[in-house]
């Protein structure tokens, strides 16, 4: 398996795309007046009020990424148990799966079925061979299009920009009841949102760590849904600034919130471990 598209797969599963946000409504209206100032305190109060309200989400996906110039595509599915499991499957056009990811609060698993080898570690491993930061809330959110949830609230500036609210803070620490290790524990987080006015949804966001200023994750959504009585982002776009750029272009198909899902990974006894 080609090695650029090897680290892609598993980046993409982190990113999901390890990449922070853009949503707008499918029936925009124009905005007419200028946007009226409004605190930090009150925005953030709507955007939490008119995030995505699930315990189970499933949904099927296609993406495009380019890197290093180099463009290719792919199909999978996606399960989520809210601040429990994350659960991903690639499949390259012809519809068998290539790789299938497991990732919890503490744990990541992977399968790579091309080469026969499979990974059982945690972030710190991960994170120090594809050179990100990701952990699982900030998995978890990009997914969702949700901010972040085992973060400090933090002391948020809001200011408006291109028509939309922005709320920036340079403080994010993950909160004491979710820190695992020492590493986990200094994890500071900088982070800018854009609010959509009339949805309250994220529209778009960057976030990166202090620790880490040269790796940053951009997102934008777009396209919502209405899923009962709430709003998801059906296409998605996300940058990644590392080592090695990466953009992916997402859009998802047959979004079903609140259906219990089974997470099954199974390790064939041939599999090598990833060294």
């Amino acid at each position: 398996m080609n090695k650029n598209r090897y680290h892609f797969l598993l980046l993409s599963a982190f990113l999901f795309f390890s990449v922070f946000f853009y949503s707008c409504s499918p029936s925009r209206k124009i905005i007419k007046a200028p946007l009226k100032e409004e605190g930090a305190e009150y925005l953030f109060k709507k955007l939490k009020e008119h995030e995505l309200n699930y315990t189970w989400l499933t949904a099927k996906f296609s993406a495009e990424y380019t890197n290093k110039g180099q463009s290719n595509s792919f199909n999978g599915q996606v399960r989520i148990q809210k601040d429990s499991v994350i659960w991903l499957s690639f499949s390259p056009a012809l519809g068998i799966e290539v790789f299938r990811l497991m990732a919890t609060q503490d744990s990541v698993r992977f399968i790579n079925r091309m080469n026969n080898t499979y990974f059982r570690g945690d972030y710190t491993y991960v994170n120090q061979y594809l050179n990100t930061n990701i952990d699982f809330d900030l998995l978890q959110s990009l997914l969702t299009g949700n901010d972040l949830s085992f973060y400090e609230n933090g002391k948020f500036k809001a200011t408006v920009e291109n028509g939309a609210y922005k709320l920036s803070t340079a403080e994010r620490k993950k909160l004491k009841k979710f820190v695992r290790n020492s590493q986990e524990n200094l994890r500071v987080l900088i982070q800018n949102i854009w609010i959509d006015p009339e949805t309250f949804k994220i529209r778009e966001a960057d976030v990166k760590e202090i620790r880490a200023p040269n790796i940053k994750v951009e997102a934008y959504y777009s396209s919502l849904e209405k899923i009962g009585e709430q709003l998801f982002p059906k296409e998605m776009i996300f940058n990644i600034f590392a080592e090695n750029n990466l953009h992916v272009d997402v859009s998802f198909s047959k979004i079903v919130i609140n259906a219990e899902q089974s997470f099954p990974f199974k390790i064939p006894p041939s599999y090598k471990p990833v060294k």
